[in-house]
């Protein structure tokens, strides 16, 4: 009891950390591969898998990240036979996925509180949220450790690695695997819209004149938890939602980005 009430700020904390650490060093990979957009598709796509967890009684978790995973391998099979209208049909898979998990949710006469889903909870997260972040840390690193060169190459030169040894798609599908991981769990801390300014803002930060892609996604992370940490705390200080101002604060990085210049 003494723990849950002198500590309570313990797990958002850890989750905020994790948080700010993980989704931009996801961001950096997938912009560097052009494929942000599948951020958004994803973070739509994982409704219908929460939503048929609940109903069946499984951890929502588990149904949110297969979900999203499925979403992202549609868009991609789609896109494959449409390569030019990529956007468009990562779009459509968006708006057709979000549009199943409205639908689903009054078929299984579930109840699913959507603004914690789309904007987040931080305050209310326990220890099975940590663990889920955990897990989505561990297999992002993982995949930086042992498949670090061959995004590099993908990112660089996705014709020639796709006619080299490289399994294009396979390191695509554990990208869209770890991105899927985060996203949910992501979910108590600022919601699976907010998390995609979070994925996005800090890594531009980390791009700026990065000499690889290594050294840019270390910045991207120190950004997150910088950004992260200032939410949390200011949030905590004016008794104010900590998802919604993290997301805030992202936009208000972006003044830091240097213009341009034009010749």
């Amino acid at each position: 009891m003494s723990f849950s009430i002198q500590h309570w700020w313990l797990f958002p904390f850890l989750l905020t950390v994790f948080t700010g650490i993980l989704c931009p060093a996801i961001g950096t990979v997938l912009i560097a591969h052009k494929r942000l957009l599948q951020v958004n598709l994803i973070s739509h796509s994982v409704l219908p898998g929460l939503a048929l967890a609940l109903a069946l009684g499984i951890d929502p978790g588990i149904g949110g990240v297969i979900s999203g995973l499925v979403g992202a391998l549609v868009a991609e099979r789609l896109s494959m036979k449409r390569n030019e209208d990529f956007e468009a049909v990562m779009n459509t898979v968006l708006a057709g996925s979000l549009g199943l998990g409205v639908l689903m949710i009054p078929l299984f006469g579930i109840r699913i509180d959507l603004e914690a889903v789309l904007f987040g909870d931080l305050l209310t997260a326990n220890l099975s949220d940590l663990v889920r972040t955990l897990i989505s840390f561990i297999v992002f690193s993982f995949l930086m450790v042992f498949g670090y060169r061959q995004l590099v190459h993908i990112g660089l030169d996705p014709e020639g690695a796709a006619g080299s040894d490289i399994k294009v798609s396979y390191l695509r599908l554990a990208l869209g695997f770890a991105t899927a991981l985060a996203i949910v769990s992501s979910m108590s801390a600022v919601g699976v819209i907010l998390v995609i300014a979070l994925l996005s803002s800090p890594t531009l930060l980390g791009l700026v004149q990065a000499s690889s892609l290594r050294i840019a996604m270390l910045r991207a992370s120190l950004f997150g938890l910088l950004i992260s940490l200032v939410g949390f705390f200011t949030a905590i200080t004016f008794n104010l939602a900590p998802g919604p101002l993290i997301a805030v604060l992202c936009v208000a990085s972006l003044g830091f980005l240097p213009r341009k210049k034009h010749h």
